[in-house]
């Protein structure tokens, strides 16, 4: 530790390096591609192409090691399916269920990047484990978990999945795990965080996690990004984005039932919810249907796609007719 008498001298600079840190002027690991490169490719897209359109990521994130939480993602992934299997509940790979969400997923990953160009080496993975809550998740690095409950019980539609999945991708691409963390390091640690910055880095461990990721929560904002982002990726890859709308609708009346809303109870109910999906549809309506042209034209071209192709899901809206 920094001796008292070392530390009162320079107390004002070391306020001053803590502002510089939540002001995002000093970071420990900066983005490896740039904001302007991504923000220069998007204005060069036709409008119809935009989708939903989010700020900057969290310049503080920068205070905590993507490597070392996806390493800790990756551990504690691995200690959630290796307790799974231990109770039988971990659903295998031939299942059609598993299949079905590897299908979504497999749709939906390429697009991913848009959000986040620093994900090349990510590992995706994804797995479903047997369980009446309704829960769902998607950690650093890309490991991804679903519960049967959230299947069985809202009897969701391959659409609904998407929009699940979507969001929870969004939070893992959007670095809201890494943000959280470092805001909660910076607020309970209060001068140590400021030694990082004056000792060399020798407090820069302070920022490590050890920590479960299943348990951390996110901000209302963080929450209100992943639903936008969720509906641009479920899109683009020719998912129907008003299942948001039935999604939360499906939700709501669950949660009055007796049923573990695990997956609620970290994602706040917001009443507005539905109406912000909403207003978002326009924008993404588009994308939607260029995903739908694309792949009747690839039918058309190619008769055995007809064959393996999934039947076309009434819209959300026209089900509940």
């Amino acid at each position: 530790m920094i001796p008292g008498r070392a530390f009162f001298p320079q107390k004002r600079l070391l306020v001053l390096c803590a502002f510089l840190a939540l002001s995002g002027c000093a970071i420990l690991e900066p983005r490896r591609a740039t904001t302007d490169e991504t923000a220069s490719s998007r204005s060069q897209e036709p409008e119809e192409d935009r989708g939903v359109e989010v700020g900057e990521m969290s310049s503080m994130r920068g205070l905590v090691s993507a490597r070392a939480l996806e390493d800790q993602a990756a551990a504690n992934y691995q200690a959630l399916l290796k307790k799974a299997r231990e109770k039988k509940t971990l659903v295998g790979n031939d299942d059609p269920q598993t299949r079905r969400l590897n299908v979504i997923a497999q749709r939906i990953i390429p697009f991913a990047k848009r959000f986040n160009p620093d994900i090349t080496e990510w590992k995706w993975e994804i797995n479903l484990i047997r369980s009446k809550d309704i829960n769902a998740f998607c950690m650093p690095g890309g490991k991804i978990a679903f519960y049967t409950g959230l299947i069985e019980t809202l009897k969701a539609t391959d659409d609904e999945l998407a929009i699940v999945m979507g969001h929870e991708m969004a939070h893992a691409l959007r670095e809201h795990a890494r943000a959280q963390i470092a805001k909660s390091k910076v607020t309970s640690l209060g001068a140590s965080l400021l030694g990082t910055f004056v000792s060399g880095g020798k407090y820069a461990n302070a920022f490590g996690f050890a920590g479960n990721l299943l348990t951390l929560k996110f901000s209302r904002s963080d929450e209100s990004e992943a639903d936008l982002v969720g509906l641009d990726l479920a899109a683009r890859a020719g998912y129907d984005p008003r299942a948001g709308v039935s999604l939360w609708q499906k939700m709501a009346e669950a949660s009055k039932s007796s049923f573990s809303l695990s997956w609620m109870s970290t994602h706040p109910d917001n009443a507005n919810r539905i109406m912000d999906i909403e207003a978002q549809l326009p924008k993404v309506m588009p994308l939607y249907e260029k995903a739908q042209a694309g792949a009747r034209a690839q039918i058309a071209s190619d008769p055995q796609r007809k064959r393996a192709a999934p039947a076309a899901q009434k819209p959300a809206s026209e089900s509940r007719k």
